[in-house]
C-alpha cells in the first residue's frame, strides 16, 4: 500500500503545532517547574522542523527518486531530482488546489504530475499544450502539423541494439530521446487534440513509457511541479551514491 506522505506530513505538523501552541499558552504555566508530560515532550519540540519541511516541500522544492526507465536517456533509474513547486503556481498540500497563479507549463518541460485516476507520482515531458494537435507516425513527432526535428546520434556509446539515441528539438530547446528502430505499438500512429485545461505527456524512452498515449491527457489540477535538476544518483543500498550526473535537466 502506498503511503500518502504529504497527508502524513500535514497531520504530524498540525498535531505537533497544536501541542506546541497549547504548551506555550497554557500547559507550561499550569505545571510550573514540573517536567512536560510525555504527549507534549514527544510532539511539541518537533513542530518547528516539521513546519519548515512542510513549507519547503509544499511550496518551494521537493526531492524525488526516478523509479523507472521511461525517461531514459534524460533520467536514469536511481537519479534523485529536484522539482520546482512554484513554477506553475502555488498549490495547497494534499488537495493540490492552486492558490496563486505564477506560470504555466511550456512545451518541452519535464513535469511531475498525477496521471488521471492514479494516485502515484509520474514524470514525463510536456509534448502537447491545451488545444494542440499531437501526432506521432513511426516515432516521428508532429505538433500542430509541424514536424519536430530529430537528429540521430551515432557512436557505440549512444546507440544500442534495436534502438537509437536521437536529439529532438522542441521550442528551440534540445533533449535526447530513445526510440526503437522498429517502432513499438505506442510509436506507430497517434493523433490527439489536447482538451482545454489538459497537457499531453510523453516519456523520452518513447517505446517504453506509459504516458498520455495510454491514459490520456493530464488535467491541470494534477500538476505537481517542474523537474529542473539531478542532484545525485544512487543505484541501490549496496552501492555508493554518485554525483557525476548532477546538473540541469534538459
Amino acid at each position: 500500500m502506498d503511503i500518502n506522505f504529504p497527508l502524513v506530513l500535514v497531520i504530524l505538523t498540525l498535531v505537533s503545532g497544536l501541542m506546541w501552541l497549547l504548551d506555550k499558552l497554557l500547559l507550561r504555566r499550569l505545571r510550573g517547574e514540573a517536567p512536560a508530560p510525555f504527549y507534549v515532550e514527544y510532539t511539541a519540540p518537533f513542530f518547528p522542523v516539521l513546519f519548515v519541511v512542510l513549507v519547503l516541500r509544499s511550496f518551494i522544492v521537493e526531492p524525488f527518486q526516478i523509479p523507472s526507465a521511461s525517461m531514459v536517456p534524460t533520467l536514469q533509474v536511481g537519479d534523485f531530482i529536484l522539482v520546482n513547486k512554484f513554477a506553475y503556481g502555488l498549490r495547497m498540500p494534499v488537495t493540490q488546489a492552486k492558490i496563486v497563479d505564477i506560470g504555466e507549463p511550456e512545451r518541452g518541460d519535464v513535469m511531475v504530475f498525477f496521471p488521471p485516476d492514479d494516485p502515484r507520482y509520474f514524470i514525463k515531458r510536456v509534448i502537447g499544450l491545451p488545444g494542440d494537435h499531437v501526432q506521432l507516425f513511426d516515432n516521428q513527432l508532429f505538433v500542430n502539423g509541424e514536424k519536430i526535428q530529430q537528429k540521430r546520434l551515432s557512436g557505440p556509446s549512444l546507440a544500442g541494439y534495436g534502438y537509437d539515441i536521437v536529439e529532438e528539438s522542441i521550442e528551440g530547446e534540445s533533449h535526447l530521446i530513445r526510440k526503437h528502430r522498429v517502432p513499438g505499438r505506442l510509436g506507430r500512429r497517434v493523433s490527439v487534440v489536447v482538451p482545454a485545461g489538459h497537457y499531453f505527456m510523453m516519456g523520452d524512452n518513447r517505446d517504453n513509457s506509459s504516458d498520455s498515449r495510454v491514459w490520456g491527457s493530464v488535467p491541470e489540477e494534477n500538476i505537481v511541479g517542474k523537474a529542473f535538476a539531478i542532484w545525485m544518483h544512487w543505484d541501490d543500498l549496496f552501492s555508493l551514491p554518485g554525483f557525476d550526473r548532477a546538473g540541469k535537466i534538459q
